[in-house]
């Protein structure tokens, strides 16, 4: 069985949305198993500054979730590193605008 390196095929948010919540769950979808134990995920906020994130299981292999609490109006930029079980590392990022009322 061949197998594939992970490509992320969904996530919340989406790339590019913008959410009107000072909480949002992270979720990230990849058409193959990862080994969330050896993933990173990083979260970088308005000028630059790094955003703490809560990492939470998931019942799915093929997922990586986690929470941010707290953000303020601005750009936001998810930085996701996944290994594979095929052993390959994949990167990539996906940006969110927080624009609370």
């Amino acid at each position: 069985m061949a197998f594939s390196h992970a490509i992320l095929v969904r996530s919340a948010p989406v790339d590019q949305a913008v959410v009107h919540s000072q909480n949002v769950d992270i979720v990230l979808d990849y058409n193959s198993r990862i080994e969330a134990s050896r993933c990173t995920l990083t979260l970088t906020g308005p000028n630059g500054q790094k955003v703490p994130v809560h990492m939470e299981p998931s019942t799915s292999p093929s997922e990586l979730k986690a929470e941010a609490e707290n953000l303020t109006n601005g750009k936001y930029q998810i930085h996701w590193q996944v290994l594979a079980s095929d052993g390959h590392i994949t990167r990539g990022d996906v940006a969110f605008t927080v624009a609370l009322k």
